[in-house]
């Protein structure tokens, strides 16, 4: 677990990804913040596209931009949306699951007032890892 003042970092900075969002069609900004292991926090947020399927999630956005920078341990994402803490798409658990099962996730409103908490791998049981493709 993290200390009550990382996770509340984490969240506004989570909430200020979420400031540069690129949401013309639905209109629903998403911002994520993720620490790695190491300390750094990526920040990233959805970035939508006129051919639907091509559009990215704010925390694919963010880790994506941290497996760049050469991070591959991760502790925490927060991400913020809405008017209530939501939580991440089924892709983005699939695409977090592969590098942190037991990430924890802290999930809030657009606003960073209200978020609750809930580890990856309770959010996608038995989840597909790299362990399954090795015999």
């Amino acid at each position: 677990m993290l200390q009550r003042d990382t996770e509340a970092e984490l969240v506004q900075r989570a909430v200020g990804a979420r400031t540069q969002a690129y949401a013309p069609y639905s209109r629903f900004a998403v911002g994520a913040a993720l620490l790695a292991q190491d300390g750094r926090i990526f920040t990233g947020c959805n970035v939508e596209n006129a051919s639907y399927g091509l559009t990215v999630c704010a925390e694919r956005v963010a880790l994506f931009k941290a497996v760049s920078e050469g991070a591959r341990e991760f502790l925490a994402l927060a991400v913020a949306c809405g008017k209530s803490p939501c939580a991440p798409c089924g892709a983005c658990r699939q695409v977090l699951y592969e590098f942190a099962p037991d990430l924890l996730l802290i999930m809030a409103d657009g606003e960073g007032k209200n978020w609750r908490s809930a580890k990856l791998r309770d959010l996608l049981p038995q989840g597909f890892g790299p362990s399954a493709l090795q015999k």
